[in-house]
């Protein structure tokens, strides 16, 4: 037992800190969170404006111009859920752009912000749909307009509603992202794929990355329960 831990000790010494290839682990990691925060700010402002449009759809008199943005909107949501994330990805760098110069990183931000915009999307639809439906009367009997009524009451309070959500969907893109190897982005699951090619051991590289994601999606998630109880108190008070 002892020369195995012995042994797997050396295999992860030599996968980690020989020839200082933690550097690489970082650099990745690094990526994968500059991937992830910039998905997921474009999946929440797109998402935003499709919550916006399917809201407005249902709540108020309908249009011709209000009619086709929901048709439209409803459409894009049921794609983007429908499809693999990992076949958007190939088809956003190696057919949309494939005769641009773009950044394989870029391309991997808009592929993930687009599919998180999906999910964000209704996330936000269902927190404006909790709110009570007497607050938008209460706003318009003040001599609010829609849309004042929308973002000055509405929407703090859809807010507190959708944030605990928003956090999960930032954790799962993070693990979404390992998939960006695919496009040649050096993500830390990449590196860890380098690694294991130069050493002939592709176990400690995997091993080292999977408790890199672990460590990061606990304090995440440790955080966004922390931010519940603080939101579950200011309600109560």
């Amino acid at each position: 037992m002892g020369n195995w831990f012995i042994s797997a000790w050396e295999r992860i010494e030599k996968a980690f800190l020989v020839s200082d290839r933690y550097v690489a682990y970082l650099d990745g990691f690094k990526t994968t969170l500059i991937i992830s925060l910039f998905a997921v700010l474009l999946g929440v402002a797109v998402g935003l404006i499709l919550a916006v449009i399917k809201y407005t759809a249902n709540h108020v008199e309908k249009n011709i111009i209000l009619t086709f943005l929901n048709w439209i909107a409803n459409i894009y949501i049921g794609i983007i859920r429908g499809t693999p994330v990992y076949v958007q990805l190939l088809i956003i760098y190696f057919i949309i752009f494939a005769k641009m110069d773009t950044s394989p990183i870029v391309a991997a931000v808009l592929c993930f912000g687009i599919n998180s915009s999906a999910y964000v999307a209704e996330i936000i639809r269902a927190g404006i749909e909790a709110v009570d439906a007497g607050q938008m009367e209460a706003g318009r009997s003040l001599g609010l307009g829609w849309g004042q009524t929308m973002v000055s009451i509405i929407m703090p309070q859809a807010i507190k509603n959708i944030l605990p959500a928003l956090g999960n969907e930032f954790i799962v893109l993070i693990k979404e992202t390992a998939i960006v190897g695919t496009i040649a982005v050096r993500d830390v699951t990449k590196a860890a794929q380098n690694v294991g090619a130069i050493t002939y051991d592709l176990l400690p590289p995997l091993l080292i990355t999977a408790a890199m994601y672990l460590v990061v999606v606990i304090i995440l998630t440790k955080l966004l329960a922390i931010f519940e109880r603080r939101l579950a108190q200011s309600d109560r008070r």
